[in-house]
């Protein structure tokens, strides 16, 4: 008998022990399934949609060397006999140019696929450079106050100032020349930087505002309590309250800074003539829309639209998720 309850005293311990084991605590994907912004986009057909037309975009500039039915940039492929064919359900269309070829020959469809790529790139990269510069100087100026927040508002006062396309026009021609014969990494490089000059503006104003009422805060006061430097409160405590708003601004910003590319680019101080986008596309076929050639202006004109419409409205529901007032 006694060595009977000896022998299950270790299976009632380990049932005690397995009752007090806390529950497991989800996962980060798990706690996003379950939140307001996870189930605010699934009732949201507009941003269902919003998000397909932008996942393909996205898709098909990322894969576009093997999604592309031609390479529109590769010489030895090209004909000039195609040149200027309508799309395929035209009299005179072909079935392997879908949407047409422009006045050298490429196959319109491919030269979206590798446009949509550029143009994404270029505001993708101006987007994240103008978060960086206008978080860091948003919040400088609002914690730090007085002659350094005054500077910076001012600053950004004569930014505003300027209309956002002709500083980008004055920079980019100043890159141009000082650099006529540059490589087209550093064509890029000066083009992402002349958008971003202009677009850091908002992110500083918006970041500001925010970080004066963070700083006033308790968690704030008690770090500065115990010793945390201020660079240590910025960096850990105060900037992630704060990018809520930026946030929703970039992702609205991306359809602008895609646009402002677009029109560089359709004035001809944009990218490089070898590596067309969007804008470029849409210059080269204006030359011959009363020509009667209208597909090979329309359809990067749509593609441009298709592309800063679904970044738009995406930004416009995000506004609404995580603000709780315009729910």
């Amino acid at each position: 008998m006694t060595d009977s309850t000896s022998s299950n005293r270790p299976d009632a311990a380990d049932a005690a022990d397995a009752a007090t084991v806390a529950p497991r605590a989800p996962s980060a994907w798990a706690r996003f399934l379950d939140g307001d912004i996870w189930y605010s986009f699934c009732h949201s057909p507009m941003a269902i949609a919003a998000a397909a037309i932008a996942g393909v975009c996205l898709f098909c500039a990322l894969f576009a060397p093997w999604v592309s039915p031609h390479d529109p940039f590769d010489l030895a492929t090209l004909d000039l006999g195609d040149a200027r064919l309508p799309p395929a359900w035209e009299a005179e269309g072909r079935a392997k140019y879908l949407l047409g070829t422009d006045d050298q020959g490429r196959d319109i469809l491919s030269a979206l696929m590798y446009g949509a790529r550029i143009s994404l790139l270029v505001g993708l990269a101006s987007v994240v450079l103008s978060v960086v510069v206008g978080v860091a100087l948003g919040l400088l100026a609002g914690f730090a106050g007085g002659r350094i927040d005054a500077f910076i508002m001012r600053v950004c006062d004569v930014m505003l100032s300027f209309p956002s396309i002709l500083i980008a026009l004055l920079i980019d021609g100043v890159g141009r020349a000082l650099f006529p014969n540059a490589h087209e990494a550093l064509a890029f490089s000066v083009l992402i930087i002349a958008i971003s000059l202009s677009g850091w503006v908002p992110y500083a104003r918006t970041v500001r505002g925010s970080t004066l009422v963070e700083r006033n805060k308790e968690y704030v006061q008690a770090a500065r309590v115990v010793g945390v430097s201020p660079l240590r409160i910025m960096v850990r405590h105060v900037l992630p309250n704060v990018m809520g708003p930026v946030l929703v601004l970039a992702t609205i910003q991306v359809g602008q800074a895609i646009l402002t590319e677009a029109t560089l680019s359709f004035l001809g101080v944009g990218v490089p003539p070898t590596s067309p986008s969007l804008g470029t596309l849409i210059r080269i076929g204006n030359d011959f829309l009363f020509s009667g050639e209208w597909w090979i202006t329309i359809f990067p004109g749509l593609m441009l639209v298709l592309i800063a419409l679904s970044v738009n409205l995406l930004g416009d529901w995000l506004r609404d998720a995580i603000n709780p007032r315009l729910r």
